[in-house]
């Protein structure tokens, strides 16, 4: 037993002020062979949960506490003060050490943090003595470091505020105050090294030796002064000069610490007297849910009661008859559930559930695995039926695993806030509140963080970061990726001392917290005020209040916590069906859609699924030709297989399918189990049915092995894989069977995904495909309306708004609409998504449209009927420019000319209108005595212009883009789509095709111009960087609004993404300079031999060196021939070819 402990350090939970994890502390306490030690965050309780349980596992003694901020000279409401603090200004408080002594000061702990953040909050969470004096109970004080309110005071040599301060404090605490005293050979400490204990004699007060520990190796100050760098937005700071200028601020040894505190009688062996008066102990009392009220009109005895009635109930009215199958599997997780104690979870769930859709928002079918529930589905709860699909309840719910079961939910994005504002008037605004998320350095994230820092240029960090993989949704350690990445293995003997200063100081930092925020979709319900159980803190952009806990330890401490989810695509299926209700009359019942439609699966077949949900990737859309699926099974499985790892067996599968593949399976029981995947090994599911099956596990059994080939433990996995192959001898399948059969499941067990979660979601994309195939207008008009705040995402709609042959009507004051709308079967433009024109302005615009009964002709008859106080100038920059007074007089030049006359007239009009009122001809003589002024007489801007700045208050082209003459080009040599990340390839170089939005130049440090610019194509854009010595040779290309070819290298740096463009072309040139051969591509169901002898007509016209193909589309497949012709590639054959066959039919081939 050591002879001293630690009572003041910090975790990374004080957020980039400290550079040492909870794992780190527990494990130098027992190196240090200590006993106990103190966590004492700034002004939160984080990593509390956490620290307690893990310090408990390693035989640690915990004691939690704080570095709580108080304001002495005031109250924690007062918003001022400017006093000096570490050479910072300070925010109006001072620090306090709290120890929490038992579960009432634990407690008590969890109230102070809540208060200061959600009531004294100014730069930090502040707590006064007001309510230190009302939850100090359990708890013991010490005085803090130089920033405390005691030393404070003897730093600017003010001896009896110092006394004065202490003396309150003692009569607070009693004996269980102490007066803290810290020798880190720092100037700022020199006061307190004689005023301390001055002040403790004086007033027969303990004094307590800490150290002030914030990173845990002495040699960790540096990168710890990095971390503390991260924050600086300046780049003008040396991350050599340690800003709390000492190096002495990590875990010492005992004697270390009695060396530094030899001086100060009792502050070794006071340390030792504090732990041993804390006695605290976290009891996990169980699942902590709210009380859900039984109804009146119930008999029910019991909540369990209550549960079996209600769902019994609900079954009845899924089910016109109930089969035996039903039956046994209802009565089966109604027992698992009741025994598990689980049965208030679940109503309490169904209640917001029900509530939401009688409310009139949409939910989704199901997430997760609780769509493999039936009970789930009686209840409402999910909307698919999990004997339809033979999913599993042991996935969602394992009786062998005494876990929280896990039902997240999809609600409206749009409406999810009703939602959390209902759960919140049922159990009291008190007792719901949101999660936090800790954003942690990756492997990633830490070196280009760590890079800015030490100024290392971007491109040479890249050449790192893009090389690291993720695998199973999880990004590579550092460590990992230079044992197994061959392109980085240069790193493990490079002797550049900036690279090993790099990786040093990465390897320190990774995986330690960088931010905290709101998780997005996290909530939890608690019985009585949340704050009685855990820390409250406020973050989001919304300031919203939530847990200081994560939602990890949330449910390790018993609470109930949910996902309530906001999903888009619930909306948009939403905002469809009203538009087709009000636009063809027709109302749709999303849910009783037939599932079988064969015109539905014609649209996936053809690969036709922009705006599908999770079907609309570029590459997806490719295996969607190749799959053609014809099943809602088919759809999941290619759901499920399109991600990292199950990805390698798409074509298999897809093979299978069409028979183009044998079938096999390595022993007849696995038939039925993967018949409907084709003989590949998809689910998570078939992986525990086969265990079932094969050894005879119970399905439960069957759950944890799937769950330990995860886990990859090799002992626990040697025992299951001899369990698994004695069961299968039990059922007569020979070792060598079984055994092959256990290395396959193994080897998918972390491949396989969720099949109930995959089959709940093809359900929506189904419904979305369905609409799209059946209202496509209304589809396409609702996205629109969605995405509108996603440019790239509007830019790919309107492509194929354009494809598919749908209008969209430009912006226009005749038809004036907030959101997309759909007449005919053309869709409406949008007006309140148009750069300084909001929904007031529409709604203006509408109702003076509606009132005068007919169009407006020009702008001045425009701006006699709306209040411009509303649609005010900029609101008719913006309508000019976005093309909505095209359909009126003038040309777009003229009427943004006029518009400041327009204004004025419309005035002069509304104001003789107003003086006529009681006027029997009223309008009529206020229209005739005024008369319209002409417009300018000026030149209408040319097609360039015009498109420029109708994107520059759209975000996009919409009445046609400077690329469309060169549709060629863009499909023959782009190798990426700007808006699609799923075609970038950052390993080698890319072409992409482009007009230039926005170019910026700078002198580079050897007094040469570079450039950066965007470059926009059909289906979003892309920042450029071109260095002196490229940008050099292509200057005069890279201009606004020019069109050009760009190659170079993708590079992505955190959540922005460049391309380093080594050359550029001028796309007018481009398939002069690019081009060996051409190709023709033709669908056989349109086009015939007759079609072919027109295109040899035109060929012969121009005869030349350049060869011709002719691609033939037949049921998916391409027959590829050669035409004798040889030609010369000019506009005008391009032109011809384009006329008979369509932009999209031509491609250039390099090679």
């Amino acid at each position: 037993m050591s002879d001293f402990i630690h009572l003041h350090n910090h975790s990374h939970y004080s957020l980039q002020d400290a550079a040492a994890t909870i794992e780190a502390l527990i494990e130098a306490t027992k190196r240090h062979n200590m006993h106990a030690v103190a966590l004492t965050d700034h002004g939160v309780l984080f990593g509390a949960w956490q620290f307690y349980k893990k310090a408990k596992k390693e035989g640690i003694k915990p004691i939690i506490g704080m570095e709580a901020y108080i304001v002495i000279d005031g109250t924690r409401f007062d918003k001022k003060g400017d006093e000096p603090d570490y050479g910072v200004k300070k925010k109006h408080y001072n620090h306090l050490i709290l120890l929490a002594k038992n579960l009432t000061g634990y407690k008590n702990l969890i109230k102070l943090t809540t208060i200061g953040h959600l009531e004294g909050f100014y730069y930090r969470p502040r707590i006064d003595f007001e309510v230190l004096q009302k939850h100090s109970e359990g708890l013991i004080c010490t005085s803090a470091c130089p920033a405390g309110p005691v030393s404070s005071a003897l730093i600017n040599n003010d001896y009896e505020k110092a006394r004065r301060i202490a003396i309150k404090l003692k009569e607070l605490f009693g004996d269980d105050f102490y007066l803290e005293i810290q020798n880190h050979g720092m100037e700022i400490e020199q006061p307190l090294l004689d005023g301390v204990p001055k002040l403790a004699k004086d007033l027969n007060c303990k004094i307590v030796g800490t150290n002030d520990v914030h990173y845990i190796e002495k040699e960790h100050a540096i990168p710890h002064n990095v971390l503390l760098c991260l924050g600086d937005k300046t780049g003008n700071v040396d991350y050599r000069d340690l800003r709390y200028g000492t190096q002495e601020i990590y875990f010492k040894s005992a004697d270390e610490m009695k060396e530094v505190l030899k001086k100060f009688k009792g502050a070794v062996e006071n340390t030792l007297e504090i732990e041993e008066k804390i006695n605290l102990e976290i009891v996990n009392d169980g699942h902590l849910f709210p009380q859900f009220p039984i109804p009146k009109n119930s008999n029910a005895k019991s909540l369990d009661e209550y549960f079996v009635q209600l769902a019994e109930e609900r079954l009845q009215r899924r089910f016109k008859t109930i089969s035996r199958e039903v039956e046994d599997r209802f009565r089966y997780e109604i027992d698992v559930i009741n025994k598990m104690g689980y049965a208030g979870y679940f109503l309490i769930v169904q209640d917001f559930i029900n509530a939401a859709k009688q409310k009139g928002i949409p939910v989704g079918p199901g997430r997760g695995s609780a769509a493999g529930s039936l009970v789930a589905y009686a209840l409402g709860i999910t909307n698919v039926n999990p004997l339809d699909y033979n999913l599993l309840f042991e996935r969602f719910l394992n009786p062998a695993r005494k876990s929280m079961p896990d039902i997240d939910v999809d609600f409206a994005d749009d409406q999810r806030e009703e939602v959390i504002k209902y759960v919140k008037e049922k159990y009291g605004e008190n007792s719901v509140s949101q999660i936090i998320t800790f954003n942690r350095l990756s492997s990633k994230a830490v070196i280009r963080d760590v890079a800015r820092v030490l100024k290392i240029p971007i491109p040479k960090v890249n050449e790192i970061t893009k090389w690291i993989p993720s695998k199973f949704g999880r990004v590579y350690t550092i460590d990992q990726a230079l044992k197994e990445v061959p392109e980085l293995q240069w790193l493990n003997t490079t002797d550049d001392p900036v690279i090993q200063e790099l990786l040093k100081y990465s390897r320190i930092l990774e995986g330690m917290n960088r931010n905290a925020s709101k998780h997005a979709a996290g909530v939890v319900i608690t019985p009585g005020d949340v704050s009685d159980h855990v820390p409250l803190a406020i973050y989001g952009d919304d300031d919203a209040i939530v847990t200081q806990f994560n939602m990890k330890d949330l449910e390790e401490v018993g609470l109930l916590k949910m996902d309530f989810l906001g999903l888009r695509t619930l909306s948009i299926i939403r905002d469809t069906i009203e538009l087709v209700k009000k636009n063809r009359g027709i109302t749709i019942n999303i849910d009783e859609i037939p599932t079988d439609d064969p015109k539905t699966y014609e649209l996936f077949s053809r690969g036709q699924t922009t705006a599908v949900f999770q079907f609309e990737s570029a590459p997806m859309r490719e295996y969607l030709k190749k799959l053609k699926p014809t099943s809602i099974a088919d759809l999941s499985a290619m759901n499920a297989l399109y991600r990292p790892g199950p990805m390698e067996f798409i074509d298999d599968f897809i093979a299978c399918k069409h028979g183009r593949k044998k079938i096999t399976y390595l022993h007849p029981v696995l038939e039925p189990i993967l018949k409907e995947t084709y003989g590949v090994i998809v689910y998570q599911e078939q992986v525990i049915q086969i265990a079932n099956k094969v050894a005879g596990m119970t399905l439960a059994e069957a759950d944890l092995l799937r769950r330990a080939m995860g886990k990859k433990d090799l002992k626990a996995m040697a025992e299951q894989k001899q369990k698994f192959i004695e069961g299968a001898k039990q059922n007569n399948i020979p070792e060598e069977i079984s055994s092959e059969i256990f290395n396959v499941i193994d080897k998918f067990a972390n491949y396989g995904f969720n099949k109930s979660h995959s089959v709940a979601y093809s359900i929506v994309a189904y419904q979305t495909a369905y609409l799209k195939t059946y209202y496509l207008e209304e589809f396409l008009a609702a996205n629109l309306s969605n995405e509108f705040g996603d440019t790239e995402k509007v830019t790919i709609l309107l492509e194929d708004c354009r494809k598919l042959g749908v209008k969209v009507q430009p912006p226009d004051i005749n038809y004036p609409s907030v959101k997309f709308d759909v007449e005919g079967n053309k869709i409406i433009f949008g007006m309140s998504a148009i750069k300084n024109v909001g929904v007031s302005a529409v709604e203006e615009i509408k109702k003076a449209h509606d009132e005068l009964g007919r169009n407006f002709k020009s702008i001045y008859d425009f701006c006699s009927h709306v209040d411009t106080r509303v649609v005010n100038k900029r609101t008719l920059e913006g309508l000019v420019l976005a093309g909505a007074f095209d359909s009126v007089k003038g040309t777009r030049s003229q009427n943004f000319e006029a518009i400041p006359e327009a204004i004025d007239f419309g005035n002069k009009v509304q104001s003789s209108k107003e003086k006529l009122t009681n006027s029997l001809f009223g309008d009529d003589v206020a229209s005739n005595e005024i008369n319209e002024p002409d417009l300018p007489n000026i030149k209408p801007w040319d097609t360039k212009d015009k498109l420029a700045k109708e994107r520059e208050v759209l975000g996009f082209y919409l009445t046609d883009h400077p690329l469309r003459k060169f549709q060629a080009e863009y499909n023959s040599f782009a190798t990426v789509h700007l808006g699609e990340e799923e075609t970038y390839n950052f390993k080698e170089p890319v072409r992409a095709v482009g007009v230039v939005t926005d170019l910026r130049t700078k002198i580079d440090k050897k007094g040469n111009k570079m450039a950066f610019f965007t470059i926009d194509d059909f289906s979003g854009s892309c920042e450029c960087l071109m260095f002196s010595k490229a940008y050099s040779k292509c200057e005069d290309l890279i201009i606004p609004e020019s069109t050009i070819l760009v190659q170079g290298i993708l590079e992505s740096s955190g959540d922005a993404i460049k391309l380093h463009v080594d050359i550029a072309y001028d796309l007018k040139n481009v398939k002069q300079i690019l081009t060996k051969s051409i190709g023709l591509i033709l669908d056989a169901a349109i086009h015939d031999e007759k079609t072919i002898d027109e295109i040899k007509k035109i060929l012969d016209k121009y005869p030349g060196k350049i060869s011709v193909l002719i691609g033939l589309i037949d049921e998916g497949r391409i027959r590829q021939f050669l035409i004798q012709n040889k030609v010369t590639l000019k506009d005008e054959l391009v032109e011809e070819l384009a006329k008979l066959l369509g932009d999209d039919s031509i491609k250039y081939f390099t090679n």
